[in-house]
This record gives structure tokens, C-alpha cells and sequence, in this order.
């Protein structure tokens, strides 16, 4: 999932170099989401396996 939201970084990025606003502005929403439910599943993943100790 962290490699989807860096793809769609690197989209805003050059999307952003070129001008066209609207769709890096879209590339960082959907990139920003992705990043918030990879760490919420990381710290889950984490809380879940130190309860199986």
C-alpha cells in the first residue's frame, strides 16, 4: 500500500511540473488517504501482534 501512495506522489509531482494543478492536487488527496490507512493498519498490525505474546 506505501508503494501505491508513492506512485501517486511521484503523479502529483510531475503532474505539478507540468501545470496541470487539478489533477496533482487530486494525485496528493488520493495519496495522502492511502498514507493515513497504511499507518492506521501498520499501528493495528503492531497492536495485534504484541496481543499474541
Amino acid at each position: 500500500m506505501l508503494n501505491y501512495t508513492v506512485t501517486f506522489l511521484v503523479i502529483a509531482v510531475i503532474a505539478a511540473l507540468f501545470g496541470f494543478t487539478g489533477i496533482a492536487a487530486g494525485a496528493v488527496e488520493i495519496a495522502r488517504i492511502m498514507f493515513f490507512i497504511f499507518v492506521a493498519l501498520f499501528i493495528a498490525s503492531l497492536i495485534m501482534g504484541l496481543a499474541k505474546r
